[in-house]
């Protein structure tokens, strides 16, 4: 797909929501100056605005069309601004309130999932100190994750039960609520999607635990296997499952979902992005340059989906 840049004016005054008070805010002004760029490299009045408690005061007053949301984690990534948004009849991309606020709480998407007899690591909701024994039930080793954080903030691997308070505690300092995953033993994996197209899937390898926030932005010893080695009918499984836990969260427009794959070839789905990382380093542009999508063609689509 070419870029027309004369037909930007269709998309009339941009706001690039970015930045934010969430855990994630530097990797979204990253993300966001990226996109900002992008679209402004493809003829878009573009504009960056870094929400505030004014944040559709300032949409109004500079007579904005429309908002590219790049806000990552809680308040941009949760339906908070989508439900805001909608208030004010702004089109904005990605999903809405309800595939978003799913997809930002993990407990909740797999409670979905397994409803909908999709694959995911067993699990436990840790509330308090008394839920930690149902989790060790669970057995060793475990992943503890905060519910309603990104970017692997707050997460560990344990194996044991003192890990596991000490674990528990560490992501209660992020969220009240914390999960207690089973650990899957196994290759990690992403299917980034763009509209109703799962993009060729990455195989994700890090010598560390698993992959975390060091892994994903410091690290260089992160690789990263695009194409990802799969056999052709087993990749499109894969993408195939990924697009109906997608859809099944009431996710659309854009977005990531992550899963891991046992020694046996099953899968377990992990949890979906609905405002993934958009630097130039980040998955779904790798993805999409493998896909023969680059940047600035992936930003223009994704701000296509607010129309």
């Amino acid at each position: 797909m070419s870029i027309d840049a004369t037909g930007a004016a269709r998309f009339g005054k941009v706001a690039v929501l970015l930045g934010g008070t969430a855990a994630e805010r530097e990797i979204s002004l990253k993300s966001g100056k990226a996109v900002l760029d992008a679209l402004l490299r493809s003829g878009v009045d573009a504009h960056p605005l870094d929400p505030d408690a004014e944040i559709l005061n300032r949409l109004s007053a500079d007579a904005f069309d429309r908002a590219f949301i790049v806000l990552h984690g809680r308040g941009g990534e949760d339906g908070q601004i989508q439900g805001a948004l909608e208030t004010v009849g702004l089109p904005y991309t990605g999903s809405g309130v309800l595939g978003s606020a799913l997809g930002m709480d993990k407990y909740r998407c797999k409670l979905l999932w397994a409803g909908c007899g999709l694959p995911t690591a067993d699990f436990v909701l840790l509330r308090g100190a008394e839920d930690l024994s149902a989790a060790a039930d669970l057995g060793f080793p475990l992943m503890i994750k905060p519910v309603h954080e990104g970017s692997s903030i707050g997460m560990a691997r344990v194996e044991g039960r003192d890990e596991l308070e000490r674990a528990w505690r560490s992501a209660a300092d992020f969220d009240s609520l914390v999960l207690a995953e089973r650990w899957i033993q196994g290759a990690e994996y992403t299917c980034a999607i763009l509209g109703r197209e799962a993009l060729p899937l990455i195989r994700l390898e890090t010598p560390n635990a698993f992959y975390d926030f060091e892994a994903k932005y410091r690290a260089d010893s992160t690789r990263y296997h695009c194409p990802c080695d799969l056999s052709e009918d087993e990749e499109s499984r894969l993408q195939g499952l990924a697009l109906e836990a997608f859809e099944a969260a009431g996710a659309s427009g854009w977005g990531r979902v992550d899963f891991m794959v046992d020694g046996d070839g099953r899968p377990f789905l992990l949890e979906i992005n609905t405002v993934p990382g958009m630097t130039d380093h980040s998955l779904v542009p790798m993805a999409a340059r493998v896909a023969g999508i680059d940047f600035d063609t992936l930003a223009w689509r994704i701000l296509e989906t607010s129309l």
